[in-house]
């Protein structure tokens, strides 16, 4: 994911929708650029830090969920035993 380039598409109230039309990019490959699940190419990524005024670096810095998270979100760290107080 790209939370950087989220966070300034939420900060310039663009839609995806919109942006991908500007730049004449699919709107499904944009969305899959945004969350992660696709590789922008060089031009994507020009076009983007051009559009949204920022720097193609700081945009495209990837964050990865850790490996204890599972998969609803919770952390892998062992349960808290709950006081036995009946």
């Amino acid at each position: 994911m790209y939370p950087n380039l989220k966070l300034q598409l939420f900060r310039t109230s663009v839609r995806q929708n919109y942006l991908a039309k500007q730049l004449g990019i699919d709107e499904s490959v944009l969305s899959k650029i945004i969350h992660g699940h696709r590789q922008p190419s060089a031009e994507q990524r020009e076009l983007l830090a051009k559009f949204l005024g920022f720097d193609e670096a700081w945009l495209f810095e990837k964050y990865e969920v850790p490996s204890t998270v599972n998969s609803v979100g919770n952390s892998a760290a062992p349960s808290i035993p709950k006081n036995d107080l009946s």
